[in-house]
Protein backbone atom coordinates (compact mmCIF):
# COMPACT_ATOMS: atom_id res chain seq x y z
CA UNK A 1 0.00 0.00 0.00
CA UNK A 2 1.29 3.15 -1.27
CA UNK A 3 0.36 6.75 -0.98
CA UNK A 4 1.54 9.87 -2.04
CA UNK A 5 2.64 12.78 0.08
CA UNK A 6 -0.58 14.87 -0.97
CA UNK A 7 -2.53 11.74 -0.57
CA UNK A 8 -1.46 11.72 3.55
CA UNK A 9 -1.83 15.56 3.69
CA UNK A 10 -5.87 15.26 2.29
CA UNK A 11 -6.20 12.01 4.66
CA UNK A 12 -5.15 14.30 8.07
CA UNK A 13 -6.76 17.21 7.23
CA UNK A 14 -9.82 15.29 6.21
CA UNK A 15 -9.55 14.01 9.99
CA UNK A 16 -9.75 17.27 11.50
CA UNK A 17 -13.13 17.40 10.66
CA UNK A 18 -15.76 18.27 13.75
CA UNK A 19 -16.95 14.61 14.71
CA UNK A 20 -14.86 12.99 12.08
CA UNK A 21 -13.39 10.45 14.73
CA UNK A 22 -16.95 10.14 16.38
CA UNK A 23 -17.66 6.27 15.27
CA UNK A 24 -13.89 5.45 16.00
CA UNK A 25 -13.98 6.72 19.19
CA UNK A 26 -16.64 4.33 19.99
CA UNK A 27 -15.42 1.45 18.73
CA UNK A 28 -12.08 1.77 20.54
CA UNK A 29 -14.11 2.90 23.84
CA UNK A 30 -16.39 -0.36 23.82
CA UNK A 31 -12.83 -2.76 22.25
CA UNK A 32 -10.41 -0.91 24.86
CA UNK A 33 -9.62 -3.77 27.08
CA UNK A 34 -8.93 -6.10 24.29
CA UNK A 35 -6.62 -3.48 22.66
CA UNK A 36 -5.00 -2.56 25.13
CA UNK A 37 -4.29 -6.31 25.85
CA UNK A 38 -2.36 -6.62 22.07
CA UNK A 39 -1.17 -3.14 22.28
CA UNK A 40 0.70 -4.56 25.47
CA UNK A 41 1.59 -7.57 24.04
CA UNK A 42 3.06 -5.74 20.93
CA UNK A 43 5.52 -3.26 23.29
CA UNK A 44 6.45 -6.54 24.81
CA UNK A 45 7.24 -8.55 21.73
CA UNK A 46 8.93 -5.36 20.40
CA UNK A 47 11.32 -5.29 23.33
CA UNK A 48 10.18 -2.03 23.49
CA UNK A 49 9.77 -2.10 27.64
CA UNK A 50 12.72 -4.08 28.45
CA UNK A 51 16.39 -3.98 30.31
CA UNK A 52 17.10 -0.39 28.18
CA UNK A 53 13.77 1.03 28.90
CA UNK A 54 14.47 0.37 32.76
CA UNK A 55 18.17 1.70 32.36
CA UNK A 56 16.23 4.84 30.91
CA UNK A 57 13.42 4.94 33.80
CA UNK A 58 16.31 4.87 36.39
CA UNK A 59 18.30 7.36 34.52
CA UNK A 60 15.76 9.82 34.69
CA UNK A 61 15.13 9.61 38.20
CA UNK A 62 18.31 9.00 39.18
CA UNK A 63 19.85 12.87 37.85
CA UNK A 64 21.03 14.76 40.72
CA UNK A 65 18.99 17.67 40.47
CA UNK A 66 15.49 18.08 40.43
CA UNK A 67 15.06 20.14 37.29
CA UNK A 68 17.10 17.71 35.91
CA UNK A 69 14.90 14.78 36.95
CA UNK A 70 11.48 16.66 35.52
CA UNK A 71 13.16 17.44 32.57
CA UNK A 72 14.59 13.69 31.96
CA UNK A 73 10.95 12.09 32.97
CA UNK A 74 9.08 14.39 31.12
CA UNK A 75 11.32 13.65 28.23
CA UNK A 76 10.95 9.63 28.66
CA UNK A 77 6.91 10.28 28.91
CA UNK A 78 6.97 12.20 25.77
CA UNK A 79 9.20 9.31 23.96
CA UNK A 80 7.08 6.54 25.54
CA UNK A 81 3.62 8.09 24.21
CA UNK A 82 4.96 8.65 20.96
CA UNK A 83 6.45 4.99 20.70
CA UNK A 84 2.89 3.46 22.11
CA UNK A 85 1.26 5.73 19.56
CA UNK A 86 3.30 4.43 16.72
CA UNK A 87 2.83 1.19 17.85
CA UNK A 88 -0.90 1.75 18.33
CA UNK A 89 -1.07 3.09 14.69
CA UNK A 90 0.21 -0.58 13.41
CA UNK A 91 -2.08 -2.46 15.41
CA UNK A 92 -5.28 -0.44 14.02
CA UNK A 93 -3.42 -1.18 10.54
CA UNK A 94 -3.45 -4.96 11.25
CA UNK A 95 -7.22 -4.77 13.28
CA UNK A 96 -8.34 -2.82 9.72
CA UNK A 97 -6.96 -5.45 7.40
CA UNK A 98 -7.98 -8.84 10.01
CA UNK A 99 -11.69 -6.81 9.45
CA UNK A 100 -11.23 -6.87 6.08
CA UNK A 101 -11.22 -2.92 5.71
CA UNK A 102 -7.65 -2.30 4.55
CA UNK A 103 -6.48 -5.28 3.05
CA UNK A 104 -2.28 -5.10 1.82
CA UNK A 105 -3.00 -4.25 -1.81
CA UNK A 106 -4.93 -1.39 -0.98
CA UNK A 107 -5.61 -0.64 -5.32
CA UNK A 108 -7.67 -4.10 -5.39
CA UNK A 109 -11.05 -4.71 -6.09
CA UNK A 110 -11.02 -5.79 -2.46
CA UNK A 111 -9.57 -3.14 -0.75
CA UNK A 112 -12.94 -1.46 -1.38
CA UNK A 113 -15.45 -3.79 -0.46
CA UNK A 114 -16.92 -4.25 3.51
CA UNK A 115 -17.43 -6.14 6.24
CA UNK A 116 -15.29 -8.55 7.74
CA UNK A 117 -13.86 -11.46 5.82
CA UNK A 118 -12.46 -15.04 7.57
CA UNK A 119 -8.54 -15.73 7.44
CA UNK A 120 -9.68 -18.34 4.88
CA UNK A 121 -11.27 -16.08 2.68
CA UNK A 122 -8.23 -13.73 2.75
CA UNK A 123 -6.10 -16.48 2.08
CA UNK A 124 -7.81 -18.07 -0.71
CA UNK A 125 -7.78 -13.90 -2.14
CA UNK A 126 -3.96 -13.76 -2.32
CA UNK A 127 -3.55 -17.15 -3.70
CA UNK A 128 -6.05 -15.84 -5.96
CA UNK A 129 -4.37 -12.56 -6.81
CA UNK A 130 -0.92 -14.17 -6.82
CA UNK A 131 -1.73 -16.70 -9.63
CA UNK A 132 -3.04 -14.19 -11.75
CA UNK A 133 -0.11 -11.66 -11.23
CA UNK A 134 1.86 -15.30 -12.53
CA UNK A 135 -0.76 -15.34 -15.30
CA UNK A 136 -0.03 -12.12 -16.09
CA UNK A 137 3.67 -11.86 -16.36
Amino acid sequence: MSFSDAEIDAAIAALSDPGRLDAAQSLVSRAAPSLQRVLGSALQEGGWFDTAHEAAVKEAIGAEHAQDRIVAVRTLLAEETRLTMLVGVAVGFELARELGHAPADAGSAEAHSAGPRSAESRSAGARSDTATDQEDQ
